[in-house]
């Protein structure tokens, strides 16, 4: 990881590419995120079909630093110890995550609320329990990749009363981001990834309670079903 002071200024925008990638019903979104002067880049959340991916990489042209993991549930690590391994390069996860799942992989890195850079991109991680304990987004440029934590058209499913008042909390702190973020989540259930934070915020029905009594009552309601089929647009 390189000091987020060399960070050049005049920096251009990453290239965010979208790899969409699928196990039977479970549709994932993985992000290839390119520094376009270096051509460095990370990888977010790889899993289900190494062949796409690795595809992915050639025809983009980059050289992989890193993968970067939001969570620890398995849809989002698949691939990323073969793909670690194969590319030679580190796995990044918060260390809260890792400690409270017991995620572990030969290139793991634990990593907490400090900035680093990859080639000239400054990667800022985030810190958004609910979903898991050890949940984290990542602010890439204008990009958010934020996982299972907030979709466009929802937010990631909570197992208990903390875990949704935490979550709660995760989704106030990304509502402060600029209104021109992008939002890259790990699932869709029917928006294209990359919708601006600002529509997010006035569509998103999760985003618009004032307390996390009420937005606790709301995302732990009965009648749920866990299991939606995730679309590709």
């Amino acid at each position: 990881m390189n000091n987020p002071s060399l960070l050049a200024q005049d920096h251009a925008e990453p290239q965010v590419i979208v790899l969409p990638v699928r196990n039977w019903f479970i549709k994932n979104y993985s992000y290839l995120v390119v520094e376009p002067t270096t051509r460095h880049a990370v990888l977010v959340d790889p899993a289900w079909e190494m062949a796409t991916i690795c595809r992915g990489l050639a025809d983009a042209d980059v050289q992989l630093r890193g993968i970067l993991l939001t969570h620890s549930h398995f849809d989002h690590v698949h691939l990323a110890e073969p793909l670690a391994d194969r590319y030679d390069c580190p796995i990044w996860m918060s260390s809260v995550e890792i400690a409270a799942s017991g995620f572990c992989a030969r290139q793991l890195v634990g990593i907490g609320s400090a900035p680093w850079t990859v080639g000239r991109m400054l990667i800022e991680p985030i810190l958004t329990p609910g979903h898991t304990p050890g949940s984290t987004c990542y602010l890439i440029g204008s990009g958010l990749f934020s996982g299972d934590v907030l979709f466009a058209e929802g937010c990631g499913w909570c197992h208990d009363l903390p875990a949704a008042h935490a979550m709660f909390a995760s989704l106030e702190r990304l509502k402060t981001l600029a209104p021109g973020t992008r939002v890259f989540s790990g699932h869709s259930y029917g928006a294209p990834p990359g919708q601006l934070l600002s529509r997010v915020r006035h569509d998103n029905v999760y985003l618009q309670f004032p307390t996390k009594e009420s937005f606790a009552a709301y995302r732990l309601r009965s009648g749920q079903s866990w299991v939606k089929r995730f679309q590709f647009r």
